[in-house]
């Protein structure tokens, strides 16, 4: 949960629809020839400026979706490659821009217009300079080929929060009102498209003189890193990352592998000491500004609170909200809202919008006044009973839990989230100075170490030479050198 999730924040965007790349003889006045891909492109209903347009909207979105974007060395770098990268593209309309989230998710997509992003948790698992060039070459083709253009849709959705609250107050039209949650939704491309983006992503990495094997590179430690979580997580859906919005086949790192064996072998950058030094000290899972999950407790050291969820329960943590669900159906919402009214007030009047029931009820929490109600409702079909708790925290600022859990528990679980709720507290500075994200630290393997020794250095949970592994593109059969650069999470 990022610092700026104080507000609430009430965003739009327009749809736009773009035509087909088939252009029949009726609207051939209406195509163009894309001259990256030779293909004859439908662009009436979205010039080059409306998507220089689009894209410059849907920025100021993510922006405030992510409370800002990282600065300094490492932004700095990403942007070094990435015009280097861009600089190659046949779209000289385009002004590209390369921007680094500070989310521990591995992930990276494109916006009309040239806005590239990748995430500091895509940073952390790359081992090399044309690594990243290869997924900034990969989300330049999406532009260039007008694919971003294509799937830009709603830009934002009612997130789970949202579909709480709706419940709790039986109309759809408060959960669309309260937009509790609510997230950046791109639409996941196309197998053809992908295959397309890989393609010009080769070519492009390799007019800038990388190795252009570095995206099927990549895209293997993706594949591993995603699987390691899909197992760790106990499921095929460990949640959103990069296969999200860029689906992976089963022969794509194949492809991609073929494709960069097309372009002859010269003096190819692969530059991979200098992207470690560059990434060395990088915060390795969430960082302050977001706060952190340890165990079944969550801090927030930026802001100085913390609370406890019930055991069992898995902790996820987003840009303006944290999601917790329980092996049993529960789900628990924690946000934050501004308001100047009673704890009371603010729960019946503003945040269910006068359609609260008659039994809001002022509590106190370690001692801070606070507002809860509960009502039954139904999401997803099932019948939930719904406690909605408000806290006023410091002046106009509120924290919010919104907690539902299947009507079959009956009052089993109430006392669970009672505690979840009594357990939000104000944390003093010796515990804020306790609380520090993890950092990625780039070590050199000392004489006769060996994997095993270098993965029990891992500060991860689950199994740290798999961790090791993966982060380091190495397999159980690789050989540490002595003297060579690891990167270890410490």
């Amino acid at each position: 949960m990022t610092h700026t999730a104080f507000t609430d924040w009430a965003r739009s965007s327009k749809k736009f629809f773009m035509g087909g790349a088939v252009c029949t003889a009726l609207l051939l006045s209406a195509c163009s020839m894309n001259p990256a891909t030779g293909d004859r492109q439908f662009t009436a209903l979205m010039s080059a400026d409306k998507e220089a347009s689009v894209g410059a909207s849907e920025h100021k979105n993510i922006e405030a979706q992510y409370g800002g974007f990282m600065s300094g060395p490492v932004a700095n770098y990403v942007n070094q490659v990435g015009q280097r990268v861009a600089a190659n593209t046949e779209r000289k309309d385009v002004k590209y821009t390369f921007y680094v989230i500070d989310s521990p998710i591995v992930n990276a997509f494109a916006l009309p217009g040239g806005y590239i992003y990748v995430s500091r948790g895509l940073l952390a698992l790359a081992n090399s300079e044309a690594e990243l060039a290869g997924v900034l070459g990969h989300e330049v083709g999406h532009v260039t080929g007008r694919h971003a253009a294509a799937r830009v849709s709603q830009g934002f959705v009612v997130g789970l929060g949202a579909a709480v609250l709706g419940a709790a107050t039986g109309s759809s039209e408060v959960a669309q009102a309260a937009n509790v949650g609510s997230n950046l939704y791109i639409s996941s491309y196309s197998r053809g498209q992908e295959t397309q983006s890989d393609e010009l992503g080769v070519r492009y990495i390799h007019r800038a003189g990388y190795n252009p094997f570095g995206m099927a590179d990549f895209l293997s430690s993706l594949d591993r890193q995603s699987k390691l979580a899909q197992k760790e997580a106990g499921s095929s859906n460990a949640g959103f990352n990069y296969f999200s919005t860029h689906p992976i086949t089963a022969n794509r790192v194949s492809e991609a592998t073929t494709e960069a064996s097309k372009y002859s072998k010269g003096q190819d950058i692969v530059n991979r000491a200098k992207y470690l030094t560059a990434i060395n000290g990088l915060d390795y899972g969430d960082s302050a500004d977001q706060g952190f999950v340890r165990g079944n407790k969550f801090y927030h050291t930026k802001l100085g609170f913390m609370f406890e969820m019930p055991n069992g329960s898995k902790i996820t943590n987003g840009a303006s909200q944290v999601v917790t669900t329980h092996p049993n159906g529960s789900v628990i919402i924690f946000d934050m809202a501004k308001s100047n009214n009673s704890p009371a007030s603010f729960v019946g009047n503003e945040w269910l919008k006068g359609k609260a029931t008659n039994n809001i009820e002022s509590i106190t929490v370690n001692g801070m006044p606070a507002a809860t109600t509960s009502v039954t409702g139904n999401i997803q079909g099932k019948a939930m009973n719904i406690r909605l708790v408000a806290i006023k925290w410091k002046g106009d600022q509120y924290v919010r839990f919104q907690m539902a859990s299947p009507q079959s528990l009956g009052n089993r679980f109430d006392n669970e989230l009672k505690s979840a709720t009594y357990s939000f507290r104000n944390l003093n500075s010796s515990e804020i100075a306790g609380i520090q994200p993890k950092k990625l630290r780039v070590l050199e393997a000392p004489r006769g170490s060996t994997i095993q020794s270098m993965a029990a250095r891992m500060n991860v949970d689950g199994d740290k030479v798999e961790h090791f592994l993966v982060l380091n593109a190495l397999n159980s059969k690789s050989q540490i050198v002595a003297g060579q650069p690891y990167k270890i999470v410490m």
